[in-house]
């Protein structure tokens, strides 16, 4: 039995509205549904001001989905629509008898000879050599841009690699990397990533349109990764780059407590306001026995095109300072520059399509660091490993 968009629409029709008023699809509240052979992706529009207490309807939603037959998995999301978009008013909330608990989420379905982690626990991707982190602990210090350009870079010095985006709540790597579509499937199960500039990309922003906005919650942003990093056919690769959302949440500790990371890459504007984040971010990585790599300044001077005069608009040298202060290491600065912008937003990072300039050296120089860090990682983690001797 094919799984068509008719199909689900009419079993979605039997799941009540908020407060047990109509059906979702009548109430207009479900979005596009996209298919992907077997794998179901929508999204569920609810007012923003009540948008925790609609976890409920949404795993009811993803419920009812799962159980068509032919249907091997689900992704709904909880979206809130912009002011003026009519979702704003709330719902009436008048007495009604609560919705019964949802079923608890499956178990995320392992991938075939799966290698065990020296890790207790973590369970490592086949094919995937090391797996790395890109961490900020605030949005705005320029996290995507320097991770795509460390992924090329890794790339530019011969090392097969894959990125992540695994930043849901804004998904950058479609635009930064121009990669436009849906992906394709596997025998009807595991994703294909999409791929530029020699790399293996996989995004949430390929399966969602560009302007939703996603309301996550925890058990919803663990299937996503759990799903974009176990069920994508990644091939061989030495390493998998993840762009991960700012701030120490739910995806930070998803990925942490998950897989067996190499370790994590923190990115930070030398002003002190975001180093305090980035302490943060340091210190939950550190919470969960995932190495530090290092600490990347971003926006760490500007010089200006006309005269040549450098100025340093967030302050200079923060980022080094407290990488030395924590007993990091401190693996380079990269200036405001016009042109890392302009390629960024024109889906032409420099590494790529300015290979020979100053900003590309920069960034892989950083990318050489990274893998300097990674590799000493783990000659220790081996050394740790006591060897048994029979007499």
């Amino acid at each position: 039995m094919s799984v068509t968009k008719e199909i689900v629409t009419e079993r979605l029709k039997t799941v009540n509205g908020p407060d047990f008023t109509g059906n979702i699809v009548d109430l207009g509240m479900v979005s596009e549904i996209f298919i992907a052979d077997s794998k179901v992706f929508f999204s569920i529009t609810v007012p923003a001001a009540r948008a925790q207490e609609m976890e409920p309807l949404r795993a009811a939603a993803e419920r009812v989905v799962k159980a068509i037959p032919g249907v091997a998995g689900a992704v709904v999301a909880l979206t809130a629509e912009k002011k003026g978009g009519g979702m704003e008013a709330p719902v009436p909330s008048r007495p009604a008898p609560r919705p019964a608990p949802p079923a608890p989420p499956a178990a995320p379905r392992p991938a075939p000879h799966a290698p065990a982690s020296q890790s207790s626990g973590k369970r490592g991707v086949p094919g995937i050599e090391a797996i790395i982190a890109v961490a900020s602990g605030k949005g705005g210090v320029g996290k995507s841009t320097t991770a795509v350009n460390i992924a090329l870079g890794l790339a530019a010095n011969g090392l097969r690699v894959g990125v992540l985006d695994a930043d849901i709540y804004g998904p950058s790597m479609p635009k930064l990397l121009n990669i436009h579509g849906r992906p394709q499937t596997v025998d009807g199960k595991i994703l294909k990533p999409m791929e530029n500039y020699g790399l293996k990309v996989m995004s949430m922003g390929f399966l969602v349109d560009e302007e939703t906005p996603m309301i996550w919650r925890g058990p919803m942003v663990m299937s996503a990764l759990t799903q974009m990093l176990r069920e994508v056919e990644w091939g061989r690769l030495d390493v998998l780059v993840v762009d991960m959302p700012p701030g120490t949440g739910d995806a930070q500790l998803t990925m942490a407590q998950q897989v067996p990371l190499a370790g994590a890459v923190i990115v930070s504007t030398p002003q002190d306001l975001a180093l305090i984040d980035a302490r943060k971010g340091l210190n939950m990585f550190r919470k969960v026995d995932v190495p530090l790599l290092g600490i990347v300044e971003n926006m760490s001077y500007f010089i200006a095109p006309d005269t040549g005069k450098r100025y340093d608009i967030f302050g200079h040298g923060g980022a080094r300072r407290e990488a030395e202060r924590l007993g990091v290491t401190f693996l380079g600065e990269v200036p405001l520059e016009m042109g890392i912008r302009e390629s960024s937003d024109a889906g032409a990072p420099v590494v790529a399509s300015k290979p020979d300039g100053a900003e590309a050296k920069t960034y892989r120089d950083i990318a050489s660091r990274v893998w300097d860090r990674v590799n000493e990682e783990r000659g220790a983690a081996e050394a740790a490993v006591p060897n048994i001797v029979f007499e």
